[in-house]
């Protein structure tokens, strides 16, 4: 009998070093990139289908794919220029997608055509996030008009705002804290108000004092100002919590801020809540006020082969490698270039590759930091079932997946893994367990995928 998974919400947690070098540096735009090859596919759900053709002209926020369904959302310009190729290319997750590359102009032309979205019911607020191209810019690309629309039944009350940012080295959210407080609280209430939803949480660690003054500060000011009109029936409350990692993990902010525990396979709709990255509702602010699209990401350099470490603004689809030359370079060979933090990032198998909608670092690690050691057998120690904010057992996880062993993966409840990373973090034996529980759950995918074929086939006879 497959037993019912229960979490009780109570998180584990680990402490890696936070190495926030880049906490004190303000965002810093980069100019000067000749070309950008941006993909047409972003996000959690469909992409989108080129609306442009090669030789055509295009300014900054035109729209350059149009979304393939109601998940997808539209991608838009990050440079003006010329249209040189549309072709399909490899994603960094493996997959692919139509990549739009534009040469540019060197001229930065805004498109005439942008203008700050009229909104004047939750219908008009959510077509404006969508016409955004916005999705998660926490990681998670979850298209943002999806999440703040769950179904009438769910009874969302209660917004989060996530500005832990646990992850090490990354400090973009802290910096959007600190320089764009107010677009953050106003894009904050905004969105409670058009969705109706009664409680705003801000949820920061205790590592980010200043961040959380500067957010404390500007929500004051917004009482006091024009967006009172927004103000949210319980207000908002703004909250600091001790240093961890995974602190800033959906399911594991929610019960740490609301006492809630978000049930296995659910979402946060199905406990009440809605979690937003604060660089989310930055540029959406920003989007409802001057009609800009998500076309440029702020992303935190760093690692020891960097000769600038910092927290720059780069066009979407600008080539990493282009990033590093703009930033300064290199001061040594680079050994490992990941996208994303440590614990959660990808390793970059060209750097070529460019930056992404989600994407909020990029490591560019030397010879000493990109070393992995070499696994040795599970000692049987127990270290990663403590660490594990899930109350998962990572080491019988590890040894189905490596065995590929759907069945077993999930009565383990392997679909409810994080994908944190502490687990391999804490593992004395340095097994490579969350690359393999990540493996498990493709296995797990593919699984029911068949299973849902051959049930059609089945049909259809």
């Amino acid at each position: 009998m497959k037993l019912k998974f229960q979490w009780l919400g109570l998180s584990r947690a680990i402490h890696p070093a936070g190495n926030k070098h880049t906490a004190n540096q303000s965002i810093v735009p980069l100019t000067g990139f000749k070309e950008v090859s941006i993909p047409l596919d972003m996000q959690v759900g469909p992409g989108c289908k080129p609306t442009v053709a090669k030789g055509d002209h295009v300014n900054i926020g035109d729209k350059i794919g149009e979304p393939l369904g109601p998940w997808s959302v539209p991608v838009h310009a990050s440079v003006s220029g010329k249209v040189t190729k549309i072709e399909k290319q490899i994603l960094s997750d493996g997959g692919k997608a139509e990549y739009v590359t534009i040469e540019s102009d060197g001229k930065n032309t805004v498109s005439e055509a942008l203008a700050p979205p009229v909104v004047t019911d939750k219908e008009s607020f959510l077509k404006a996030v969508r016409d955004a191209g916005l999705v998660g810019l926490g990681g998670a690309a979850f298209p943002t008009h999806i999440k703040l629309n769950p179904p009438p039944d769910k009874n969302v009350d209660t917004l989060i705002v996530n500005a832990a940012e646990c992850e090490p080295y990354i400090t973009t959210d802290h910096r959007i804290a600190l320089d764009y407080a107010d677009d953050v609280i106003y894009g904050a209430l905004v969105t409670a108000h058009w969705c109706g939803i009664d409680t705003v949480i801000i949820g920061t660690e205790d590592n980010k004092k200043d961040a959380a003054r500067s957010l404390e500060e500007a929500v004051k000011r917004a009482k006091e100002g024009e967006c009172n009109a927004f103000w949210p029936k319980n207000g908002v409350t703004a909250k600091v919590l001790p240093t961890s990692y995974p602190t800033g993990a959906e399911k594991v902010l929610i019960a740490l801020l609301t006492d809630r525990v978000v049930p296995e396979g659910g979402l946060p709709a199905d406990v009440g809540v809605i979690v937003q990255n604060i660089t989310t509702l930055c540029v959406l602010a920003q989007n409802l006020k001057t009609g800009m699209p998500l076309v440029k990401k702020a992303i935190t350099l760093d690692g020891g082969a960097v000769k600038k470490p910092g927290n720059y603004e780069v066009p979407i689809g600008a080539p990493i490698r282009d990033v590093i030359e703009c930033a300064g370079g290199t001061v040594s060979e680079p050994a490992k270039i990941i996208m994303g933090g440590p614990m959660m990032g990808v390793a970059v198998d060209d750097i070529t590759r460019p930056i992404l909608k989600n994407n909020n670092a990029i490591l560019i690690f030397d010879e000493k930091e990109a070393k992995l050691p070499k696994e040795s057998a599970c000692i049987s120690c127990g270290r990663c079932l403590r660490a594990c904010p899930m109350r998962l057992q990572p080491m019988k996880l590890d040894k189905a997946a490596r065995a590929i062993n759907p069945n077993e993966l999930e009565e383990l409840h392997v679909m409810n893994c994080i994908e944190c990373g502490s687990c391999t973090y804490v593992c004395p034996a340095k097994r490579y367990l969350v690359q393999n529980i990540r493996n498990g759950k493709a296995y797990v995918r593919a699984e029911a995928q068949a299973a849902k074929e051959n049930a059609k086939k089945g049909d259809s006879n």
